[in-house]
């Protein structure tokens, strides 16, 4: 009991200490060690290190898991299971979750009808594009997450206490110079003004009892002094190390940054295949046939917000070898026909070509064949082609 009573006293007066010498450094009445250059530089590149990588760790979760509420509950699951020493069970994606949803509708429409076949191809396509980010979000979270995690949960943590324990090392030091400083101070007073016109000799050899006892003092400081200098060099060197560490932190980081980048060029290049394959074969099931909402980019057409409309017109248009197509022998798809809005004027460049009006409507519907940034547009009699980006569809 009397030790910790002793121990708890000893704390405390430390504490004081290091508070005292704190407040007096802030209000500029007391020396402050000062670190070298280097050593500074590296509690910066610390610092930057530390900022950034929880910055990155942090955009990075977000954009793993977009939605905070499904991002909040799957790391609250994933915490417990981990404590439990269980295994995460199975989480579908959203994607897969999709394909679920059009996999159970096409059984319900009927397999063999239009839609519910469509909706098997694209359902299992979904499904596979889930499963790819399935395995996207696993790789990235091993190879890139868990790391930078790591050292923010584990490296940093042993540096941010080693720091404090050194700031601590660097207050007892400076409150040692300070003590031997003004115990210094006082034995030279005492020594220099000795009461030699007094008669009576008492009052002289009080006079060198206080000085004797400044020097014990002063040899006192002087030896908490050295023992505060010897634990500051070895914390200071402790830290250094710690520190100098952070070099091998971001070769670990340049690494995991590669293999999050291979494992996002693999998630779209599956995505890439997977949606091309679905294009190919609701391609080869429905032939030739354009449904009037649907339009394919054409990589030859330039086209610019801020341009003039007339320069969104397709490149191919213009080339004289293109064959006219033969208006007349058109008709309407048995598909059916759509109503738009024109947005601009549009002088027609040929004969197959329809003039249009701002804020008209005409009648729209496509053929097959036919270039895709194009329609045929019927007003009333006249027939022609009209071009794509001059028209808003109308349900």
């Amino acid at each position: 009991m009397d030790f910790s009573v002793k121990k708890l006293a000893s704390d405390a007066g430390v504490f004081f200490s290091r508070a005292v010498q704190y407040t007096e450094e802030k209000l500029g009445q007391a020396e402050k060690t000062e670190l070298d250059a280097h050593f500074e530089g590296l509690l910066v590149r610390a610092d930057s290190t530390k900022n950034w990588t929880e910055k990155i760790y942090r955009q990075t979760e977000v954009l793993l898991q977009p939605n905070p509420i499904d991002h909040t509950g799957a790391r609250i699951e994933e915490f417990l299971y981990e404590k439990l020493d269980r295994k995460v069970p199975y989480r579908a994606t959203n994607g897969e979750i999709l394909g679920q949803y059009m996999l159970e509708a096409a059984k319900e429409f009927g397999p063999g009808t239009p839609y519910g076949s469509t909706l098997i191809q694209v359902g299992d396509c979904q499904r596979r594009l889930g499963g790819a980010e399935r395995e996207f979000l696993q790789t990235s979270s091993i190879s890139f997450l868990t790391p930078l995690r790591n050292f923010l949960e584990g490296d940093w943590r042993t540096i941010t206490k080693e720091r404090r324990l050194l700031e601590n090392r660097r207050l007892d030091l400076d409150a040692c110079k300070a003590r031997l400083k003004k115990a210094k101070a006082a034995e030279a007073k005492a020594a220099a003004v000795p009461d030699f016109q007094e008669t009576r000799p008492r009052n002289y050899v009080l006079s060198a009892s206080a000085s004797a006892l400044w020097s014990e003092e002063v040899e006192k400081a002087e030896q908490e002094l050295r023992v505060a200098q010897t634990e500051f060099d070895r914390q200071a060197e402790v830290t250094r190390l710690l520190l100098e560490g952070i070099s091998s932190t971001h070769v670990n980081h340049l690494r995991c940054l590669h293999e999050f980048v291979e494992a996002q060029a693999t998630y779209y290049s599956q995505c890439h295949h997977f949606m091309q394959e679905l294009q190919k074969e609701l391609s080869s099931a429905n032939g030739d046939v354009r449904y009037p909402n649907s339009f394919v980019v054409n990589p030859r057409s330039v086209r610019s917000p801020s341009a003039d409309p007339s320069s969104t017109l397709p490149i191919n248009s213009l080339s004289p070898e293109t064959e006219p197509l033969q208006i007349e022998e058109v008709q309407p798809p048995a598909s059916g026909t759509r109503k738009a809005k024109v947005l601009y004027d549009y002088d027609a460049a040929d004969t197959s070509e329809l003039s249009l009006l701002a804020d008209e409507l005409i009648t729209v519907y496509t053929v097959p064949g036919m270039d895709s940034d194009w329609l045929i547009g019927e007003r009333g009699n006249q027939k022609g082609k009209v071009p794509v980006t001059y028209l808003e569809l109308l349900s």
